[in-house]
């Protein structure tokens, strides 16, 4: 994953909130009249090109660039929190 900002594309307001998913592969034999699963192997990761993220707030799944790209087109204005009263 990279270093950078996010914003959700779909909803527009979450620029915290997100998970990423992560897709695995296990190969398995099952008997051809019952159903019955005969045997399993270990589950591997499946290798992607970049993270699939989902969005915490509107569920919206999307890849990587997708939410890097909103922040870029949409950045997070600093303002002052605390200004001085005179």
């Amino acid at each position: 994953m990279q270093e950078k900002p996010y914003f959700c594309p779909n909803c527009r307001s979450n620029r915290v909130k997100f998970s990423v998913i992560a897709s695995y592969s296990q190969s398995f034999l099952k008997d051809a009249l019952t159903g019955e699963v005969k045997e399993t192997q270990d589950p591997s990761p499946v290798s992607e090109s970049e993270p699939t993220i989902q969005c915490l707030v509107c569920s919206y799944v999307g890849n990587e660039m997708r939410f890097v790209k909103q922040a870029e087109r949409e950045p997070r204005v600093t303002t002052e929190t605390n200004p001085s009263y005179t």
